[in-house]
């Protein structure tokens, strides 16, 4: 199987709803790293599981609509607590609404060093 990832940071806003977190309910900030994975056991005809030039575009365009905002403003979340998990699965389907994959992607959002939520279609 073949594969290709990317990653980048990026900061963003948000603060939880709907429980009692403690400092998380109220805004903060989180410096952000996304990873993404594409995976296929075939290349194009160019020997590519994608331009990389295209997917480096398109995970910046999603980064945009996040960066320095905070999420719980975002229409996407509207009537979500923006939890990693939540926040994870959005992003996979703003980038994958922007690729014409015809390969698996995995996404994992790293909200620290040490926590991150992942989503993808198996």
């Amino acid at each position: 199987m073949y594969q290709l990832a990317i990653s980048r940071d990026f900061i963003t806003q948000h603060f939880l709803v709907g429980g009692d977190w403690g400092r998380e309910n109220q805004q903060h900030s989180h410096h952000y790293r996304v990873e993404v994975l594409i995976q296929s056991n075939q290349l194009d005809q160019h020997g590519y599981l994608i331009d990389l030039v295209d997917l480096e575009k398109a995970l910046e365009e999603v980064i945009e609509t996040y960066r320095e905002h905070t999420l719980n403003d975002l229409p996407a979340f509207q009537g979500l607590n923006p939890s990693l998990e939540h926040f994870s699965r959005i992003f996979w389907e703003a980038l994958n609404e922007r690729l014409n994959l015809d390969a698996a992607m995995t996404l994992k959002l790293w909200e620290n060093e040490t926590d991150w939520a992942g989503f993808s279609i198996a």
